[in-house]
């Protein structure tokens, strides 16, 4: 009877396992099937009935926007890519580390200085191989200067695209000093050249109207209450010295000698001054504590005579000064310095600066996707569309040249939301962008912004000052970009450090430190600044700067060594 169930179960068992593998079978067809439709697709990138392939983006810059736009969608269309971007919340700087730690990357990730975190995790792919094979766009693209995307000396790899155009030219400057229109046209079209005679100026005007539209008249603002103290604090006082745009460091750039800049005595001599304008009452006191939107809300009301900014951060008040009418109220860029024995660098070209880029994650299922998607964007086809939008839409062809609606024109120099709306100018950077210098095919500006352009489209207020002048254009004050020659070492601001080294830890301490002490000095009292002054630079010395400036002018020499620039 045990025998008889056996074999009957046996049995059972038999036929049951059968029909599993003949349902697994039609089961498995069915996915090779479908898998092999999908794979066909995407070999042909014939996106037609099917969905996008969305790729994941993490960039460290920007804020939070679909993938929606008009331009975002001619890019899908062309591409068969639809990109998901994540941007760090409220600025953290912490967003790259804690990718590394859990190990989850996104498909294309774009780091700025924490690029050297990623490779050294073993976070990103080398892109050598893929540019070589299907790179032909990014060859084009770079030439020559394809050598400035390698990572350093001892790994010459290239593991990042974009971020800066190649090929630029310099027909505007976001200014290192700006000064209101309506000061400069009180004050009967004064020459502005040293920190003497900008003081001068805020002060006679400010003395003249010490209100506007009944608010208090601010001389001269900052924003020194986030990492923007960097932008309007600490990078004028370079500026005013005569330095270029290297961040915290002064290159000597025949020699490779980097040095941590606030130890220069010109450092001093600047911030001396601007401790002076506090104790004139001539600095508005919230320099240090006012938000980003305070300090917009302010430029907007008209009321600050004069800013140490970048355009990019101040278009908002621009944009809404020129639309509430009160022009008069935006700002001239001024080629100030300490004195007449320093040259502002306003114009200088700093070549392609290599560096910072999107780079592909390790952990990517879609390696050759997003390779494929990037190199697609250095095509004119794509720099076309992301600088002038499309066709018909944002610009006409009128007589076989690009030219901009008037409407789309307008609502660029007026309207910030501009370019996330229509997506016009939203995808250049930190893609790989030939640059506002270079020309397509036809030999047509790659980008609407030619120097004839930018005058143009001067406000009204900005024409009548200039006219005053002589002048067509606000670089005429500027020592030219031909006169400064262009940079044998980059800008030390888009090196990579790596994470954990001496050069590293010394440097965050020494940011940190002048960060604060600066700002003491400055709020504090005149009798007490060189005391205060020299006392920074002790325990600056005290943490060791010196050897960070041998390893910074090592690397700097690196770099230089890498680009056949020394």
């Amino acid at each position: 009877m045990k025998r008889k169930l056996s074999i009957l179960l046996l049995s059972l068992l038999f036929m049951l396992a059968v029909s599993v593998l003949v349902a697994c079978n039609a089961d498995s067809t069915s996915d090779t099937d479908t898998s092999n439709e999908g794979e066909e697709s995407e070999d042909t990138n014939d996106t037609s009935g099917d969905e996008p392939l969305t790729l994941t983006f993490f960039s460290a810059d920007g804020e939070e926007k679909s993938f929606d736009d008009p331009v975002a969608q001619k890019i899908t269309e062309e591409t068969g890519i639809k990109l998901e971007i994540d941007y760090p919340v409220g600025g953290n700087d912490e967003a790259i580390p804690l990718m590394i730690a859990s190990g989850d990357y996104p498909d294309l990730i774009y780091a700025k200085g924490d690029i050297g975190k990623l490779i050294e995790a073993g976070g990103v792919i080398k892109l050598d191989d893929l540019i070589e094979e299907k790179g032909d766009n990014l060859k084009a693209m770079y030439g020559e200067q394809i050598d400035r995307l390698r990572n350093s000396v001892d790994d010459p790899s290239i593991y990042t695209v974009g971020t800066y155009g190649v090929e630029n030219a310099y027909w505007e400057t976001s200014g290192t000093f700006q000064i209101q229109l309506d000061v400069l046209r009180e004050l009967g079209y004064p020459e502005i050249t040293s920190l003497e005679e900008y003081e001068d100026a805020i002060t006679e005007y400010y003395e003249k109207y010490p209100e506007i539209d009944g608010q208090p008249t601010i001389p001269l603002s900052l924003l020194g209450s986030d990492w923007r103290w960097l932008i309007t604090v600490g990078n004028p006082a370079g500026f005013a010295a005569g330095l270029t745009d290297d961040g915290q460091w002064a290159v000597d750039d025949e020699t490779g000698e980097t040095t941590y800049k606030f130890l220069l005595p010109e450092m001093k001599e600047y911030f001396k001054w601007l401790n002076g304008l506090n104790d004139k009452g001539l600095l508005d006191p919230e320099s240090f504590t006012q938000t980003h939107d305070t300090y917009i809300s302010k430029l907007s009301s008209g009321r600050v005579l004069s800013i140490a900014d970048q355009d990019w951060n101040i278009g908002d008040a621009d944009a809404a000064l020129v639309s509430s009418g009160n022009e008069w109220k935006t700002y001239a860029p001024l080629a100030v310095t300490l004195g007449d024995e320093y040259e502002s660098q306003g114009l200088k070209d700093y070549g392609f600066a290599g560096g910072w880029g999107i780079a592909i994650s390790a952990t990517s299922e879609r390696q050759e996707e997003a390779f494929e998607f990037l190199d697609w964007m250095a095509s004119e086809e794509a720099q076309i569309l992301v600088n002038w939008g499309i066709e018909g839409e944002n610009y006409d062809v009128v007589d076989g040249k690009r030219v901009m609606k008037e409407e789309d024109r307008e609502r660029m120099n007026t309207d910030s939301d501009y370019p996330k709306e229509t997506g016009v100018g939203y995808y250049v950077y930190p893609y790989p962008q030939w640059g506002n210098g270079a020309l397509d095919s036809d030999g047509q500006p790659i980008t609407p912004d030619s120097e004839q352009d930018i005058i143009e489209n001067f406000n009204d207020a900005e024409k009548e000052v200039l006219a005053e002048y002589g002048m067509d254009n606000w670089i005429e004050w500027f020592p030219s970009t031909d006169s400064l020659g262009v940079s044998n070492h980059g800008t030390v601001a888009n090196y990579s450090i790596e994470s954990g080294s001496d050069l590293e830890i010394i440097q965050q301490k020494a940011d940190d430190l002048t960060e604060q002490r600066i700002t003491q000095t400055v709020l504090g009292s005149p009798d007490d600044f060189d005391e205060a002054w020299d006392s920074m630079i002790d325990e600056l010395e005290a943490m060791d700067i010196d050897k960070a400036n041998e390893a910074m002018t090592q690397k700097t020499l690196d770099v230089m060594e890498l680009w056949g620039t020394k």
